[in-house]
């Protein structure tokens, strides 16, 4: 009888968790169901454990339907991928303060500047949701994946790709009102805008540039010239290609975080039949390249800092962090934090070039008259 009894025990506990896990793998709310003998005795809420009225707002199931909206944004918020968004916003405000500093100035309107900063991160939000649904589709998501909002059926297939239209229809919508505003000619906006629109959704879907070791080379030109070359133009309606060399050092930075996070699933990536440069080139080669990319940027500040002004020696108060994260990629145990590490570097990095343009008394002369 007791084994009986110790039996039972044990397979109510085993169901009643593996219940717990699915509620909870489903991104969907939990209830505490509570087991006798292995027989579900049913479910009872947190609001009656604790002896909610009836007065309080909160559902049978122990949550309100407020808070299951507020879970649902947050949700869809996570699948954005907040912490890549460094890599399209920083360029945008780089390219938006050179346009300050420029013959230009008297052209910069702060209207152009929040629409242009908006295109530009709801097609990178857009991107990054076109990405999960074909990373998922393609079978290179697994359970240790960094994005597992499909994985884990947080989001469905449907609703991931209604995400993504819905954030590609405000981008251009908000090009439209950049369009109007604007001094640049319409034509020249469209033709840099719906090409970074294009590479942004060919990056994983249609062609898959990620897929055939072209995805360092699209996010290298995207999160980086392109970018600051769209900002600029939007705000002085000149299209200055020497505006691109500003970019330099974000662009090695921004690529930085997509080998780091092509360098941890490199053997995923292999399984799954894609070929990255990561996979190409191996992994001591990778940390070469990942250093390169990394301690790069910090040689050119250092030369800008010597020969035009002390500002562009502010990046360089960073350096240690990036010694830090460096030491994370050689280490197999610590290697998955480093591309959010990489981004988080990315965006203070950025910002601090972005201070060093703004209050150097002389830029780099990249074809700007001197102010």
């Amino acid at each position: 009888m007791a084994t009986t009894t110790t039996t039972a025990r044990r397979a109510g506990t085993e169901e009643e968790e593996d219940t717990t896990s699915q509620l909870l793998s489903n991104g969907n709310p939990t209830t505490n169901t509570t087991t006798t003998n292995g027989k579900a005795g049913g479910a009872v809420s947190k609001g009656q454990e604790i002896g909610t009225g009836a007065g309080s707002g909160v559902g049978p199931t122990g949550y309100s339907p407020t808070s299951g909206t507020f879970m649902k944004l947050k949700t869809y918020l996570l699948a954005l991928r907040p912490w890549s968004l460094s890599a399209s916003l920083v360029p945008t405000l780089l390219g938006s303060a050179l346009a300050y500093r420029s013959q230009w100035s008297a052209e910069f309107s702060l209207a152009t500047f929040f629409l242009t900063a908006f295109t530009v991160v709801t097609v990178h939000c857009a991107g990054n949701v076109v990405n999960t649904y074909f990373d998922f589709i393609k079978g290179i998501d697994k359970q240790k994946a960094d994005d597992r909002t499909l994985v884990d059926h947080i989001l469905t297939k449907d609703e991931v790709v209604s995400l993504g239209a819905i954030l590609y229809m405000a981008g251009c919508g908000g090009f439209v009102l950049l369009a109007v505003l604007s001094p640049a000619k319409m034509e020249h906006l469209a033709l840099i805008y719906f090409g970074g629109l294009s590479s942004s959704f060919l990056y994983t879907g249609g062609i898959g540039f990620k897929y055939i070791a072209l995805g360092d080379l699209v996010i290298l030109i995207l999160f980086g010239p392109i970018s600051v070359l769209f900002a600029f133009m939007s705000q002085t309606g000149h299209l200055d290609w020497t505006t691109m060399g500003y970019a330099i050092p974000l662009a090695l930075n921004t690529e930085a975080i997509l080998h780091s996070n092509n360098t941890r699933d490199a053997d995923n990536d292999r399984r799954a039949g894609i070929v990255t440069l990561a996979i190409l080139i191996g992994r001591t080669a990778s940390h070469v390249l990942y250093a390169m990319l990394l301690f790069a940027p910090y040689s050119l500040f250092f030369i800008f800092g010597l020969k035009y002004s002390v500002w562009f020696l502010l990046p360089l108060v960073t350096l240690p962090q990036a010694f830090q994260i460096e030491k994370r990629f050689r280490n197999e145990q610590t290697m998955h934090l480093v591309p959010r590490q990489t981004a988080k570097l990315n965006f203070f990095f950025g910002i601090l070039y972005i201070v060093a343009c703004c209050c150097a008394q002389q830029l780099p002369t990249f074809g700007f008259r001197k102010h």
